[in-house]
């Protein structure tokens, strides 16, 4: 499986970004998996329900399955977050896995940017990050493509990856 990360401050479009290239790239028939890094604690169960209720009762996992999806919920129990490497391995073999987030691992990524954000930018100090999507013109040492340009942006990702 090919890797890459879009990552950025929070606001900058990186999942606006994640969404059009996961459109993009599997129109064009490659497959796509993500992984998406949060900073708090989520929850894709509902209180009430009876996975919920077998994870309160204090299941390590669980698996909930239909005839359209399973979802694998792992509580951490105190245990330190696993890296990114370990949770790539849990996922089905595809061509390509884009990343939201992480920006410290030392994947490939493309930094998304706006200016109202008010951020200072990731990329001059982060040579792991190859390009830059940007809502304003950037002067820079690599790439920077207009953020919503999402076939170029996707052609640079699928070139740098060899897909």
């Amino acid at each position: 499986m090919k890797i890459y990360g879009v990552t950025g401050w929070k606001n900058a479009g990186k999942t606006g970004l994640m969404e059009r290239l996961v459109t993009e790239i599997t129109g064009r028939g490659i497959s796509v998996s993500t992984v998406k890094h949060a900073h708090h604690t989520f929850d894709v169960d509902h209180p009430g329900k009876d996975s919920h209720r077998h994870r309160v009762a204090g299941a390590t996992e669980v698996l909930l399955a239909s005839r359209n999806r399973f979802a694998l919920m792992h509580e951490l129990r105190d245990a330190e977050e696993p890296p990114l490497h370990v949770l790539l391995g849990k996922l089905s073999p595809v061509d390509l896995v884009l990343v939201e987030g992480y920006k410290r691992d030392r994947h490939p990524k493309i930094e998304a940017y706006r200016a109202v954000t008010g951020h200072d930018l990731i990329a001059p100090g982060d040579k792991t990050i190859r390009a830059l999507a940007s809502d304003t013109p950037l002067e820079l040492d690599r790439p920077v493509f207009d953020l919503n340009d999402s076939p170029a942006i996707a052609d640079f990702i699928l070139t740098e990856v060899g897909l």
